[in-house]
């Protein structure tokens, strides 16, 4: 069980872990189109800005979505979960989970092979910047294989427990629907 509670505790820490990193992927964009600006207006050339900022954005994505999932805040249609026996809800969040978790790992076996060839022959970006572009890529294969990892783990957690371990704010429910 100590195991159990230790293998928990060390998911949960990798999906915020992957959340803050997420954030700090948005800071970075924020960094970056300011210092774009100041260069704007002082004359100066920041070459190479947008391409960073859009290697962060993708980054954030893939990298909130692990988080997102067990804070709730990805979408959910219920209507129809809440409106069906808690038998037949079970085996509908299992084939989703499992539909979910299956096309996550179909993307992230694939992605793995992406990188791996950008890497392999030195794939640079055409922009300024001449980033080697295996870098951007395997923050978004990290945040690929987070989301799979979670997705994988609700599955678990529905077929053995019989529900999923999301939660939602009740504040952002207010908020949001």
């Amino acid at each position: 069980m100590a195991a159990l509670r230790a293998l928990r505790s060390g998911l949960d820490f990798m999906y915020l872990a992957a959340g803050v990193l997420a954030a700090l992927c948005l800071i970075s964009i924020l960094t970056l189109i300011v210092l774009q600006m100041v260069a704007r207006w002082t004359g100066e050339v920041f070459p190479g800005a947008p391409d960073y900022a859009g290697y962060a954005m993708a980054a954030a994505s893939f990298l909130a979505f692990a988080n997102a999932l067990n804070r709730g805040s990805h979408i959910r249609v219920s209507i129809l979960l809440n409106a069906v026996p808690d038998k037949v809800r079970r085996w509908l969040e299992i084939w989703c989970f499992g539909i979910g978790a299956a096309t996550m790992w179909y993307f992230v076996w694939n992605a793995r092979k992406f990188v791996y060839w950008s890497w392999k022959f030195n794939d640079i970006s055409q922009g300024q910047d001449k980033t080697p572009l295996w870098i951007p890529q395997s923050l978004m294969l990290f945040g690929a294989i987070m989301l799979a990892i979670a997705l994988t783990d609700h599955l678990i957690h529905v077929i053995f427990r019989g529900d999923h371990r999301i939660t939602r704010d009740l504040e952002d429910q207010a908020q949001g629907e």
